[in-house]
């Protein structure tokens, strides 16, 4: 009996020193909502770019036009914005309902360390638009932000570096394929975050 008693005790310990550690107030629901975002975002932004054309085939030529960057990079900041605002909402409310304190030590160790790899994405990405190479934006948007999930993992769930290895593997594949970015793009941003919020949702969530 007693050493059930000290393991059941060990274990209580272990459970809220990794509750102080990492940050697992993650909505599995934001995942699934940043996703269609995405779908929604990359379903205009091909229709911007490519709609007269049509089809998914291989893409030779990119398009340079001020107006059409603008229109794109709109969109984008409106994904990324929508994402991180329903993210926000979502990770405070189940934060309190299980009464935990979401600005906390894990969750300003999880931002920094998502944070340099999404800032130097950001700015490496700005000079290659400016510069014209529009054929490894796609790419580099889903390395970037795979290196910083994988950076991130390690103050919140396992599940995130995962997906943040295949972020990285789709972008390197984009990179192979440059004409094919939107369609890497969207399963990136789009498909692996409806899957990856789907598993968080109903393993963390419920």
């Amino acid at each position: 009996m007693e050493d059930k008693e000290i393991y059941t005790e060990l274990n209580s310990i272990r459970n809220l020193m990794e509750r102080s550690a990492k940050f697992i107030s993650l909505s599995g629901l934001s995942g699934i909502m940043a996703g269609i975002y995405a779908l929604i975002g990359a379903g205009l932004g091909y229709y911007i770019v490519y709609g007269s054309h049509g089809g998914l085939r291989y893409r030779n030529y990119y398009i340079s036009e001020q107006e059409i960057l603008w229109k794109l990079l709109f969109i984008a900041m409106g994904v990324l914005a929508l994402s991180l605002i329903t993210g926000i909402w979502l990770t405070i409310k189940k934060a309190s309902k299980k009464n935990q304190n979401v600005w906390n030590p894990a969750s300003k160790n999880l931002l920094y360390n998502m944070a340099v790899p999404l800032f130097t994405g950001g700015i490496f990405i700005l000079i290659i638009l400016f510069r014209g190479y529009y054929g490894i934006i796609a790419p580099a948007c889903l390395i970037f932000y795979g290196l910083s999930l994988v950076s991130a993992s390690h103050y919140t769930y396992n599940d995130v570096k995962w997906l943040g290895i295949l972020e990285i593997v789709l972008g390197l594949l984009a990179t192979l394929l440059p004409g094919y970015g939107i369609v890497f793009w969207t399963i990136g941003f789009g498909i692996l975050h409806i899957i990856y919020g789907s598993i968080m949702h109903f393993k963390y969530d419920r």
